[in-house]
């Protein structure tokens, strides 16, 4: 029996006609001077919204004009900094917009709170289109939309740090951001992340670019000091460890924003705002896998674990048949 899919064809084209369409040219236009446009990455799930939404409400706080843009298909760099209401994205306002015959405004896809001015790219449905060049069709919307007119004092670009593809590491590659900012844990997971990115900033530092990394944030640090040990070796600066603690948790899941001077916490977000605008970027030296397993203890990673080679017995299982050697053995005179 086969199942009858109406368009399968249609859509396997559309797929591979995608894939192989060459890299879109994003827009080149130099920022003001004073701009400074700074990447954000991290592993899914470490808390780069978080700390985003609360650097930059207390960079507002602090009196400098903030754009805060998600960059993440999920969309959801903007939930805390509007108390989890969904920001309408750039890339789908866009789509209805020009199905109606209209063009898209500022007042469609940014909005404002606290002095910060947010905004979501957005990115295609799960199956139906590719991340990064959603992100890339995003930027040349923004660029339509005047970005390098625009008169703020930090461009903040949330970014995916664990997807490869080209789209997600437009400014590293295009030199779009003067530096990149890394968000980790005491993790293996959020660290073997981080050092891919320092491993991308080298390659396109080989081939001339000007990013550099200005330093790592530790995020629900235990204690451990992995994520310090992996700053040190790679030569980049730690900026600020946000502990983990259950008031943070309790009121990032509440939706509740910290970075301001009426939070206790707002110390250590204005302290981490004056490090992100002073530190300069740097050339990381990343490491390679085995050292990165260097930095855990080998009870919590399995680093000493030997690699046991197969066998094409063991690969075929109870289908094994022993085969006869062609190798000539001669007796003993």
């Amino acid at each position: 029996m086969t199942l009858d899919i109406p368009n399968l064809k249609d859509f396997d084209a559309r797929l591979r006609e995608e894939a192989a369409e060459p890299t879109l040219e994003v827009p080149q236009g130099e920022p003001t001077k004073k701009t400074q446009i700074i990447a954000i990455y991290g592993k899914g799930g470490i808390g780069k919204s978080f700390t985003l939404a609360n650097l930059s409400h207390m960079m507002a706080e602090m009196g400098k004009r903030v754009l805060l843009i998600g960059c993440d298909p999920k969309s959801d760099t903007t939930s805390l900094l509007f108390g989890g209401k969904a920001c309408p994205t750039i890339i789908e306002t866009s789509t209805k917009k020009k199905l109606a015959g209209e063009e898209v405004k500022i007042g469609d896809v940014c909005f404002k709170r606290g002095g910060v001015f947010a905004m979501e790219l957005g990115g295609p449905e799960v199956g139906r289109g590719c991340g990064g060049r959603g992100i890339i069709h995003g930027f040349e919307l923004l660029e339509k939309l005047g970005f390098h007119d625009w008169d703020f004092d930090y461009v903040l670009l949330d970014f995916l740090g664990d997807v490869v593809c080209g789209g997600f590491g437009l400014p590293i590659a295009r030199d779009m951001a003067q530096k990149v900012i890394l968000v980790a844990s005491n993790d293996l997971q959020s660290l073997y992340v981080a050092n891919n990115v320092c491993s991308a900033v080298e390659y396109f530092r080989r081939l001339g670019g000007n990013v550099g990394i200005a330093g790592l944030v530790i995020n629900k640090d235990d204690g451990t000091g992995e994520a310090a040990a992996f700053a040190e070796t790679v030569g980049i600066p730690v900026l600020a460890a946000i502990p983990q603690d259950e008031d943070l948790r309790r009121k990032s899941a509440n939706y509740q924003i910290v970075g301001s001077y009426e939070s206790q916490w707002g110390p250590m977000f204005a302290s981490l705002a004056e490090a992100v605008a002073l530190a300069p970027p740097v050339r990381p030296t990343p490491v390679s896998q085995d050292g990165l397993l260097a930095l855990f203890s080998a009870e919590v990673t399995g680093a000493d674990f030997v690699l046991t080679p197969a066998t094409d017995a063991d690969m075929r299982g109870k289908n094994a048949v022993e085969k006869k050697s062609l190798e000539v053995v001669y007796d003993n005179v």
